[in-house]
């Protein structure tokens, strides 16, 4: 299989347009919400630039196009998946290329568990619409009815005669045929590939060395780079003293560097050399002086005492309102207010940031792990003038990115260093930079307010204090944050009569961006344990508790799902159960976690069982490995993780004091994934919220404690 990218031009031009392949796209007309299936020769007659495409030749050979990053989470293998389904092709006989930046695939972000939930339709309906246009040509072709025609492992079969065209005799025809409309899709019962635990095609590249992540790639003449950046985002370059670094072997130049962090100039010294190592060692002979004047340096105590004094002293900016809270709990006789904080994080994917940038008079071409190619090339398009069908942005592997890598920063100063050097340069971020630079999940403080009487929710109240995204990103500050209740079950708004969640605006200097699941991560923590702290004040069973909340019937039967395989209601006396559900991304995930203590009177998690409905579904293997990476990202998140800050600086720098969890600390995990045929949810991120909370109020059942701060020691409960 190939992993090289594939533009349109490129792509159009394999195909020939004369018959040699037959090559179908889609298109998304501005008027309507649906998109249309073309053909290679559809669309050279129409003007229109195609943005998915399936190429078959005269061989029978099929290329499919994955739109969306490979960074772990298996697009990969799961947008062919569902390309050969329709398709009926063998996922092992086909190439996958990764598409590159370009609008015409429409949103090519991956993050916010978008890809299948956001293209399935239209991938089925690509596939399906290839299938029929080439079993009609095999039918043009006998002179029979294409009723009397199927597809199977790349042919057409003649039912009644046994006659078989492989797909490469037939694209010359099918190219020529009208492009149908509204195909008919199979039926679930009828999947061959789809919701089947089919291997990942991904796997053996990367297990034999074949994948081309950001760090393999090579042009002729290239140059490396490294940067001395500010390490707090305001500060500026005051001077620098070159000339040791200039005497390292290899190093070629060293120039001040300016790269944008949102709407913020964060500035640095390159480091520009024939090889990685020599441009590492010339910036260890670098000195440079900061002028880090004009901007708080905070520390985080002080961030987490701010946002405490605000969340007690102010009302904050109103999200969304149900009923009269307000007056419930100022006239309540007894209430529970109680606060929770969770930590800053880093990103910390296993591949740091690097990215290859060559910039030329009369275009831009770029290659890295990157998330979001199509933002990078309307970033670079504005930021250094150049027509947008001039700036090439091509995606390989990614190592993890968890939000990090759709950021714009890295290729942006790629490009600028190729710019003043005039040839292709890879600049790469060491662990150090990617730890302690940021942007960071941001640190957020909760407070909770709540009424229970006669053992039901009266009132509930939240409020959250933390560093707005929205407002980083140049919306307006007058206004709540957009993600203030995700995590939060959309249900418990009808069920719930008084309810009200507030955004108390917060702000530092400290960079901040997206994390898996987003705000999720850190509200599900807050909202699920409060959830657990009102059952336990009404008296009732956690689960039950949720359950009287949450009548829908796919709900119910999630819930049910949950007691069956954890044992819930008949679980053992001598451990700590605790339950938790969160929806993020229109899935929803329901969590339970088992703890006990050691002879030495640790805590030990000894089992998690994770129901995930996700609706419509792929690959199910893909979906259980998600879930229980996002269970051990969680892990580390909840125990022993902490991005902290001491006079502006983040004091961590690597994994010996930014630790990761280890295999001994995975504890058994069971997934399950509901079977039913609602539309498709997200599946990346969904899994990580649920586990903290879940976690938390299993320890509160076993030792009588409430943990309502992250990260926690959990050989000190």
């Amino acid at each position: 299989m190939s992993t090289s990218n594939i533009s349109r031009r490129n792509f159009l031009r394999a195909a020939g347009l004369t018959g040699t392949a037959l090559c179908l796209g889609l298109y998304f007309p501005a008027s309507s919400k649906e998109s249309e299936v073309f053909n290679a020769g559809d669309e050279e007659a129409s003007g229109i630039e195609l943005n998915s495409w399936i190429k078959i030749d005269k061989d029978g050979k099929v290329t499919l196009v994955d739109h969306r990053a490979e960074m772990g989470q298996g697009s990969y293998q799961s947008v062919p998946q569902i390309l050969a389904e329709e398709l009926e092709v063998d996922l092992n006989n086909v190439n996958i290329v990764f598409a590159r930046g370009d609008k015409k695939y429409g949103n090519q972000i991956t993050g916010g568990s978008s890809t299948i939930r956001g293209s399935y339709k239209n991938l089925l309906k690509l596939g399906a619409t290839a299938r029929v246009m080439l079993i009609q040509a095999a039918a043009n072709k006998w002179a029979v009815p294409a009723t009397e025609c199927y597809a199977e492992s790349g042919h057409v079969i003649h039912r009644p005669s046994g006659k078989k065209f492989h797909y490469g005799e037939l694209v010359e025809t099918a190219s020529k045929l009208e492009t149908p409309k509204n195909v008919p899709l199979k039926k679930i019962s009828e999947y061959k590939l789809i919701r089947k635990p089919l291997h990942r095609q991904d796997t053996p590249l990367k297990t034999n060395g074949a994948a081309v992540f950001g760090l393999d790639f090579r042009l002729p003449g290239m140059l490396y780079a490294v940067v001395e950046r500010n390490p707090r985002l305001r500060g500026k370059v005051k001077s620098f003293d070159d000339a040791a670094a200039l005497k390292v072997p290899g190093v070629k130049r060293v120039f001040k560097v300016q790269m944008l962090v949102y709407s913020t100039i964060r500035e640095g010294v390159a480091v520009v050399a024939t090889s990685t190592w020599a441009a590492m060692q010339g910036r260890k002979a670098l000195h440079v002086e900061w002028d880090d004047t004009g901007f708080e340096h905070l520390s985080t105590a002080e961030i987490y005492s701010r946002q405490n004094q605000e969340l007690q002293t102010k009302e904050g900016l109103s999200f969304r309102k149900v009923g009269d809270p307000d007056n419930l709990l100022k006239n309540a006789a007894k209430k529970l207010d109680v606060v929770y904080e969770t930590p800053y994080q880093a990103h910390s994917a296993m591949e740091p940031l690097n990215c290859v940038a060559h910039y030329q008079d009369s275009k831009i071409e770029i290659w890295g792990p990157i998330q979001a190619p199509d933002w990078v090339q309307d970033f670079i398009t504005t930021q250094f003038n150049m027509p947008k069908d001039k700036v090439i942005v091509n995606m390989t592997f990614l190592g993890g990115g968890f939000g990090r890598k759709a950021f714009l920063d890295y290729p942006h100063e790629a490009t600028l260093i190729s710019k003043e050097m005039g040839a292709p340069v890879m600049v790469v971020w060491s662990r150090e930079d990617d730890v302690r630079q940021g942007p960071f999940r941001p640190g957020i403080s909760y407070r909770a307010e709540g009424v229970v009487d006669s053992g039901n929710i009266s009132a509930i109240k939240f409020r959250m204090a933390g560093q707005n995204l929205d407002h980083w990103q140049g919306g307006k500050k007058d206004k709540a944050n957009g993600s203030t209740t995700e995590g939060f079950l959309e249900p418990y708004f009808k069920t719930i009569k008084n309810i009200s969640f507030a955004d108390v605006p917060f702000e530092t200097p400290i960079p901040t961006m997206w994390w898996r699941s987003v705000y999720a991560s850190t509200n599900g923590f807050a909202f699920e344990s409060f959830m657990d702290e009102m059952a336990h004040a009404a008296g009732k069973d956690p689960l039950d508790f949720r359950r009287q909340y949450l009548p829908e019937d796919r709900l119910q039967r999630l819930i049910n799902k949950m007691e069956e395989v954890s044992g819930w209601k008949s679980r053992e006396k001598n451990g700590g159960y605790g339950v938790a559900m969160t929806e993020c991304f229109s899935s929803t995930v329901g969590q339970i976690v088992k703890v006990s203590k050691t002879a030495a009177g640790k805590i030990k998690v000894d089992h998690v069982w994770a129901v995930m409905d996700c609706g419509w579904y792929v690959n199910p293997d893909i979906i259980k490995a998600q879930v229980e990476g996002s269970i051990l990202m969680a892990l580390g998140a909840a125990t022993i993780q902490e991005i902290t800050f001491k006079d502006g600086l983040a004091q961590q720098h690597n994994f010996y004091d930014y630790k990761m969890p280890r295999i001994t600390d995975m504890p058994p995990i069971d997934v399950y994934v509901m079977d039913n045929a609602e539309d498709a949810g997200g599946v990346g991120e969904p899994g990580l919220p649920a586990f903290s909370p879940a976690l938390t109020n299993a320890i509160f059942d076993l030792t009588g404690k409430r943990i309502r701060k992250l990260p926690f020691d959990m050989n000190a409960v």
